[in-house]
């Protein structure tokens, strides 16, 4: 009789271990950066993945911007493509190009910080259903950064 139960555990817990982690989609959807000033939609583009910013804490300059800019939107000010600097932040693509490579890591593409102005090579490392650890790195990961995105 005590076989069904133990059985059934047994079921559970095998398809609640595959469910996370068991495919490239598990990273799609809307992620909050470490700080918590931007959201980041997560989405296929062509059998990759890709990034853009959908949310803002602070989707204005403040008044007192050292630019001038107090109370507009938000720009790419910092690109280092002068035709771009103009480019609204709400809904600029930060990432590109991620293949998903096994369980829970996804290789090969682009992550560009708005605020320094570069674009890095990235790494995405899914910990849990809810948090995410992206690596921006130049050449190889070990001299990178890391941060963590929640759901």
């Amino acid at each position: 009789m005590r076989k069904v139960p133990l059985l059934a555990a047994a079921a559970l817990f095998l398809l609640a271990t595959q469910a996370f982690g068991s495919g490239a989609y598990e990273i799609l959807g809307t992620w909050k950066n470490d700080d918590g000033r931007a959201k980041i939609e997560i989405f296929d583009c062509r059998g990759r993945f890709c990034g853009t910013i959908v949310w803002l804490k602070e989707p204005n300059y403040p008044p007192d911007d050292k630019l001038g800019m107090g109370g507009k939107p938000r720009v790419d000010r910092e690109n280092p493509d002068p035709a771009l600097r103009t480019k609204q932040l709400l809904g600029l693509q930060i990432m590109e190009g991620f293949i998903f490579r096994s369980n829970s890591t996804w290789e090969e593409g682009h992550i560009y910080d708005p605020e320094s102005g570069k674009t890095y090579q990235g790494k995405i490392t899914l910990v849990s259903p809810h948090r995410m650890q992206l690596k921006g790195y130049v050449g190889i990961p070990l001299f990178g950064r890391s941060t963590t995105w929640t759901r």
